[in-house]
């Protein structure tokens, strides 16, 4: 089994930062792409970020500029420092990962993490 646990939200004012942490855990025996989306009440979940574990990212086009994902491929932790934040990103994020489970082979799965708030107040 494979858990991601995710940390960081909160309330911020509106231009303020945040950094959200998602690690994995259990049985891995590799990490595809890892990522961030987001949803906001009413709304579907949204793509925000992706990363390979070559480094190559993808971001939406709402937070380009402003959101930096990364990962530490040694820790199985992705990051999301997400700066000038505005109040249309307020949303639940949750973190993604593709992962080989840990007898290894081509197959891999689908995790998520339970969700962190993240509320920006203008």
């Amino acid at each position: 089994q494979v858990q991601l646990v995710e940390s960081g939200g909160g309330l911020v004012q509106a231009g303020g930062s945040l950094r959200l942490s998602c690690a994995a855990s259990g049985s891995i025996f590799s990490i595809n792409a890892m990522g961030w989306y987001r949803q906001a009440p009413g709304k579907q979940r949204d793509l925000v970020a992706t990363v390979t574990s070559g480094g190559s990212t993808n971001y939406a086009d709402s937070v380009k500029g402003r959101f930096t994902i990364s990962r530490d491929n040694a820790k199985n932790t992705v990051y999301l420092q997400m700066n000038s934040l505005k109040p249309e990103d307020t949303a639940v994020y949750y973190c993604n990962a593709a992962v080989v489970p840990g007898t290894g082979g081509y197959k891999w799965y689908d995790y998520w993490g339970q969700g962190t708030q993240v509320t920006v107040s203008s």
